[in-house]
């Protein structure tokens, strides 16, 4: 146990433990993700609807706006909760997940940065036609967002960007 529990606190870790704590670090980056979006989808660019769920709990009052303007918000709204959540992700996975040093630091976060917008570009783009084709929600945008990028995110990371 003592061995396990050494591994969460440093980096050295093997692959299932690693994983565990990327997706440790991959949750915090998605609340930073989420809260960003959000606030973003509600006061700076509105993309919610009036059958969100966040709508209805909090009783947020949203303009009425059609489907292709609210899509298009909802793309910007994600790009300004990539920087915040991507910036988040990038500090947590060098310092606590994988072994930075294989590029040099502006090589690696320009790498890191590229693969996360790569996999969001892509889940981006199924939420957009997920709201602008079929009408769907924010939220469940969002969703469809976050499982397209989970393995590429992890893939990219593990063996292009950190990998020795």
């Amino acid at each position: 146990m003592k061995h396990l529990l050494k591994q969460f606190t440093q980096r050295e870790a093997n692959v299932h433990i690693q994983f565990i704590k990327y997706a440790i670090a991959g949750g915090i980056a998605t609340v930073v993700d989420i809260v960003t979006f959000s606030l973003c989808a509600w006061l700076l660019l509105p993309a919610l609807s009036e059958s969100e769920l966040i709508v209805k709990l909090f009783h947020i009052q949203v303009p009425q706006i059609s489907d292709q303007l609210r899509s298009w918000h909802f793309a910007a709204d994600m790009a300004i909760a990539f920087l915040f959540s991507n910036t988040t992700a990038y500090v947590i996975d060098v310092n606590w997940v994988f072994h930075p040093g294989r590029h040099s630091r502006l090589k690696e976060f320009m790498l890191f940065f590229g693969v996360s917008l790569t996999s969001t570009v892509l889940g981006t783009g199924i939420g957009w036609a997920l709201i602008r084709w079929f009408g769907m929600g924010a939220a469940a945008a969002y969703v469809a967002k976050a499982l397209a990028s989970l393995a590429v995110n992890y893939a990219g990371r593990k063996f292009f960007v950190f990998s020795r």
